[in-house]
């Protein structure tokens, strides 16, 4: 492109630039999106295979004494692998290679498909289907919410944060004490923590591009973690809202 002199024309100048850095903004936030949807295809295409074979279901998942459902030792590290990868990630991520961090990411999709397999043997696939478009509707605005706003959803955000702390720590109560009453509010604070969330993580998204201005190599890799956050938003909100708009089997 030809050197254009700022002092020439002011405003035209401005223009080309707003132009510019609008048109990065953009590709910016749709390779997150992009990330993000084919990691959703994959964890659900992984989840379906394994509900649908018996071998592979065996591999991961027992059936215990009361008829209830259990985690064997491969379960239980398939489980857990996907914790591992985010840490990995999140604090790895300005060393390691985009490749690697690639790869990363795609095995965390993988796994997570694997270890919500069980989704769809508890619950009919109407209701999932169901359940998936409301998720994604609701995801959908409220991002689109997040990257439109003017207003500065900080502390929104820490005070879902705190939601988040909370809602983990009475899961923990309501495992060793179980009552319904707990668990439906569980339900109904963890679907609106995650809607908030949807719009305060693509608001942190859009400003750290503003912030960065680094190579595509760094926007590559930054890209894949804010795909990992949104993803984990629309994963948490349509777990929560399956339990209100599931139909179990």
């Amino acid at each position: 492109m030809a050197f254009q002199d700022p002092f020439a024309n002011p405003q035209a100048y401005s223009q080309t630039r707003a132009t510019s850095f609008d048109a990065g903004l953009r590709a910016y936030m749709l390779r997150i999106y992009n990330y993000m949807a084919s990691a959703l295809a994959l964890t659900g295409i992984v989840s379906l295979v394994v509900a649908t074979n018996p071998a592979l279901m065996s591999a991961f998942y027992t059936v215990q004494e009361n008829g209830r459902a259990g985690l064997s030792g491969l379960g239980w590290l398939v489980l857990f692998a996907p914790f591992g990868l985010v840490l990995w990630l999140s604090f790895g991520l300005q060393r390691m290679q985009t490749s690697t961090a690639q790869a990363i990411f795609w095995a965390f999709a993988i796994l997570m498909g694997v270890s919500m397999a069980p989704v769809f043997l508890v619950y009919t696939g109407s209701s999932i289907a169901r359940t998936f478009f409301v998720t994604a509707g609701t995801f959908g605005a409220m991002s689109l919410y997040g990257y439109t706003t003017k207003r500065d959803l900080t502390g929104m955000g820490h005070f879902m944060m705190m939601g988040l702390i909370g809602i983990f720590i009475a899961s923990l109560a309501s495992f060793i004490w179980p009552s319904p009453g707990l668990t439906f509010a569980i339900s109904i604070l963890g679907v609106l923590i995650f809607v908030g969330l949807t719009a305060y993580d693509t608001q942190q998204l859009k400003a750290l591009y503003y912030q960065m201005g680094g190579s595509a190599d760094t926007l590559t890799k930054v890209s894949i973690m804010g795909a990992l956050k949104l993803y984990l938003d629309f994963i948490n909100m349509f777990m929560f809202l399956l339990r209100f708009m599931g139909d179990r089997r």
